[in-house]
């Protein structure tokens, strides 16, 4: 029996007529930097929400935007830093449905890692897209069981349509959005390679 490959794909053998699909191998390299990019982009979420609403219970953690407060950061106010609450889906959709989306982020972490493992998203950007719904789906989901709702705090104005204003949003829901942008290119690139015509040489 051949030992296991460190490499970042694993050996698995292919069925005739399967491509083959990529996958991190466990405890490689890629899964590593894999891992430390999901932490860091969670990190850096639950950071500056944490930031603009504080923690109840924990004075080391204080509330430096009250809920609904603004904080211009430019002088025409086109960018503000705000403390909005979200009990819904993006774009304030759905309201005062905490525990259901609750449910539903814990399902989507189940597809997610059932997904990565499975490998039936191949390539880097499929990938990339998974890692980055990783993170955001877990920034939201502490959100939603640390806060009772979804700390939104990047208020954009541009003063035209659609961007007055945009709706407030966070690291995580920026993550998400990457995201699905992501898939569709993944699957774009996926679906034109596969239309290309095999090369198969006859003599």
């Amino acid at each position: 029996m051949s030992e296991p490959s460190a490499s970042l794909e694993s050996n698995v053998p292919e069925a005739p007529g399967q491509a083959h699909k990529p996958v991190l191998a466990c405890c490689s390299a890629g899964w590593f930097i894999a891992a430390t990019a999901v932490l860091f982009l969670y990190a850096l979420d639950q950071a500056t929400k944490l930031w603009t609403a504080g923690l109840a219970g924990w004075p080391s953690l204080p509330q430096h935007v009250p809920l609904g407060g603004h904080i211009p950061l430019t002088s025409t106010g086109w960018f503000e830093w705000v403390h909005f609450s979200n009990t819904g889906a993006a774009f304030g959709m759905l309201q005062d449905n905490n525990l259901f989306f609750v449910a539903l982020s814990l399902a989507a972490l189940i597809g997610l890692g059932w997904a990565m493992k499975a490998a039936i998203f191949p390539g880097a950007l499929n990938l990339a897209g998974l890692l980055l719904l990783l993170a955001g789906i877990l920034g939201n989901l502490t959100d939603r069981l640390l806060h009772g709702y979804v700390v939104d705090f990047l208020f954009f104005d541009f003063g035209f349509p659609p961007f007055n204003p945009w709706p407030a949003f966070n690291v995580a829901d920026s993550c998400i959005c990457i995201a699905v942008g992501c898939l569709m290119l993944a699957t774009f690139f996926d679906g034109s390679s596969k239309r290309e015509p095999s090369s198969d040489p006859k003599t």
